[in-house]
C-alpha cells in the first residue's frame, strides 16, 4: 500500500514515516499543501493522511482538491484543532476520520488499517446506482439528491449519512451504530456531534416539505421513515 502523508513539522513526518515504513508501507512526504496536492495529481495513493494547518495551501483546501481528483481515496487528517466545528469543516471537507494531536502512532495505524479494509471491501462490493424512497431520490454516480424533483445540496458527509439512513430504513438506527457505520469504529464521535450532523441533514431534507422523513426517537436513536 502507499500513502501520502503531507505534514509541514520535519519531527512528526519522519516519526510517522518511519513507523509506517516499518508496518510495511511505501510513504511518500509532502512539506505543505501544494506539494501534496502536485504528488496526488500525478500519482494514486491508498490513502492520505494531511496535516489541516500547512503552509502555501491548507489540508481542508488539499482534502477538497483530492475529493474532486479521487473521490474515492480515504483521507486522514492530523491536526491540534479538536473542537466540534474544526472537525465538521474536515468532514465537510471530505475527509474520512480525524486525529488530534498529540496521537499514539499504535492509533494512526488502527484507523489507517480499517480505512484500507473499508475502502478494500467497498471496492468490491455491488451497489445500486440510484436509492429512492417516499419522493426522496439518491443518484449514486452522479451524487445528486433530488426531493419532490427538486435537487438539494449536501456536503460529503451528510450525503453519507443519508445513504446509510435510506439503505437502512424504517429501522431504528443508534447514535452507536450511526458512529460506527458512517464514520469509523475508532472514531469517537460522541452523541453531540452525532445530533449536530443529524440536524444539518434534518434542515435540508425535511425542512421545507410537509412530510417528514427523519425522525428522532428518544432515548433510542433515529429512524428514516414516512411520518
Amino acid at each position: 500500500m502507499e500513502l501520502l502523508l503531507v505534514e509541514d513539522d520535519l519531527r512528526v513526518s519522519e516519526l510517522v514515516k518511519r513507523g509506517l515504513e516499518e508496518q510495511g508501507y511505501l510513504v511518500t512526504l509532502a512539506y505543505d499543501g501544494l506539494m501534496g496536492k502536485k504528488l496526488m495529481t500525478s500519482n494514486r495513493y491508498d490513502l492520505i493522511i494531511t496535516d489541516i494547518v500547512l503552509p502555501r495551501m491548507n489540508g481542508i483546501e488539499l482534502c477538497k482538491e483530492i475529493r474532486m481528483i479521487w473521490p474515492e481515496i480515504p483521507v486522514i487528517m492530523l491536526t491540534a484543532l479538536g473542537t466540534t466545528d474544526d472537525k465538521i469543516d474536515g468532514f465537510d471537507a471530505g475527509a474520512d476520520d480525524y486525529l488530534v494531536k498529540p496521537f499514539d502512532f499504535r492509533e494512526l495505524h488502527a484507523r489507517i488499517k480499517a480505512l484500507l479494509n473499508r475502502s478494500l471491501s467497498t471496492s468490491h462490493a455491488p451497489v445500486a446506482k440510484v436509492l429512492k424512497y417516499a419522493d426522496l431520490e439518491m443518484n449514486l454516480q452522479t451524487n445528486v439528491v433530488s426531493r419532490m424533483g427538486m435537487e438539494i445540496s449536501l456536503t460529503p458527509k451528510e450525503f453519507k449519512l443519508l445513504e446509510y439512513m435510506l439503505r437502512n430504513k424504517e429501522r431504528i438506527l443508534t447514535r452507536a451504530e450511526i458512529a460506527d457505520k458512517v464514520w469509523d469504529t475508532h472514531f469517537d464521535t460522541g452523541t453531540n456531534f452525532i445530533d449536530v450532523y443529524m440536524n444539518y441533514l434534518r434542515k435540508k431534507i425535511d425542512k421545507n416539505f410537509d412530510h417528514k422523513l427523519i425522525h428522532t426517537k428518544t432515548g433510542m436513536g433515529f429512524i428514516f421513515k414516512e411520518s
